[in-house]
């Protein structure tokens, strides 16, 4: 599923108020900033982010030209009877046309507000709707009806609860939301439901120890992240793709050493992360790298790979038994690295036991190159 984008509107006032907003978003990772023509450079000096200009030429040196300020689109010029024959319609064909990345901008006053929005939206790259007293129905007729346009419909909210509305409607939601706020607190958590929007929850279920026991010394993984981990959350690991082991992060302080709850002591060189769809070997791991963090009910977020460290380490085989079956990993035989038992409490392999029972992402399928796929394979 592609992430949903943020898009921040700043093109009321003058440019200090603009200068605040923009930088929030700036500080708070969001993807688009839409303001007047004069201020695209202006923007660029903030820092490096995408920038959509309200414009009718090629002149502002935006990444996305957007038209309908000033015009249909926002009420300023009457509805043209024929659509394809408006201002803004003409004059997003013409900056297609010299290869412009286009978006259109509609206030939907009205349903003849809405159709005018849905022929715009089968000449532009992007549709950016705002509503004035409605919610939902005029963006699941969008969606519908431009479900087989390539276009992405950008919805305008002006907090995160509308955000979330948006983003989810008719489950596919919109491809992003533009909020119009200067609230800080509005433009962070936004871009959190953003985040988390359209992630489904990993089904983990509980699996039942068999055996533990130390094998020799070995290459182990770990893997310090750009993000902070709190208690639950760590990452899947396992010697078979199809089955992974909740590995905890470092979280938890310990009488031998002081917590580091970016950090994950993942396992063996040769063992399966996940990240994202797909797995990865934890040897293939690199600065700046995607990887997937898990908290013990199975809520996915994205993490960056800050660092990976090899080191030869004495290591522990941990066996467990779901669905009948055998599932292995390899982790280094230390007290700070932990799993987590079915209450969501994280669980020191020194002290894992035959019979006490762990969580696990249990698939069943296989891997080629990382992807699942429908092939018989015995991992051993």
């Amino acid at each position: 599923m592609k992430p949903k984008t943020i898009w921040i509107k700043a093109d009321k006032g003058n440019w200090d108020d603009h200068k605040e907003r923009i930088t929030t978003g700036l500080e708070s990772g969001v993807d688009y900033v839409l303001v007047n023509a004069d201020e695209v450079e202006k923007v660029r000096e903030l820092g490096d982010i995408k920038v959509a200009a309200f414009a009718h030429d090629d002149k502002s040196g935006a990444d996305v030209v957007v038209v309908g300020k000033g015009g249909e689109g926002d009420g300023t010029k009457p509805l043209s009877p024929d659509p394809v024959g408006s201002l803004d319609m003409s004059t997003a064909i013409r900056l297609k046309e010299k290869g412009l990345t286009v978006g259109a901008y509609v206030v939907i006053q009205n349903k003849a507000y809405e159709e005018f929005a849905a022929q715009m939206g089968k000449e532009c790259d992007f549709l950016i709707i705002v509503g004035t007293d409605w919610k939902v129905i005029p963006l699941e007729n969008l969606i519908a009806g431009l479900q087989d346009s390539d276009v992405q419909i950008i919805a305008g909210v002006r907090d995160a609860e509308e955000a979330k509305l948006a983003l989810e409607t008719m489950e596919h939601g919109s491809e992003g939301v533009m909020l119009d706020s200067e609230d800080p607190n509005a433009i962070k958590s936004t871009v959190a439901v953003a985040e988390s929007s359209g992630v489904e929850a990993l089904e983990l279920v509980p699996a039942k120890v068999t055996k533990v026991e130390p094998v020799g010394m070995g290459d182990r993984v770990c893997v310090d992240t750009c993000n902070m981990m709190t208690r639950g959350e760590g990452m899947l690991v396992g010697s078979q793709a199809s089955g992974m082991f909740l590995v905890h992060s470092e979280s938890e302080e310990s009488p031998y050493v002081a917590s580091r709850p970016f950090r994950v002591n993942a396992g063996a060189v040769h063992a399966y992360v996940k990240v994202g769809e797909k797995t990865k070997y934890l040897s293939e791991l690199k600065s700046g790298d995607d990887v997937t963090i898990v908290d013990a009910q199975g809520n996915q977020r994205a993490g960056i790979v800050g660092r990976v460290k090899i080191e030869r380490r004495p290591l522990m085989l941990v066996e467990a038994e779901v669905e009948g079956n055998i599932i292995k990993n390899i982790l280094q035989n230390a007290e700070t690295i932990k799993l987590v038992d079915t209450k969501g409490e994280p669980i020191s392999i020194a002290d894992l036991k035959p019979g006490d029972e762990v969580m696990v992402n249990y698939e069943g399928g296989a891997r080629h190159f990382g992807m699942k796929v429908e092939e018989t394979i015995i991992e051993k």
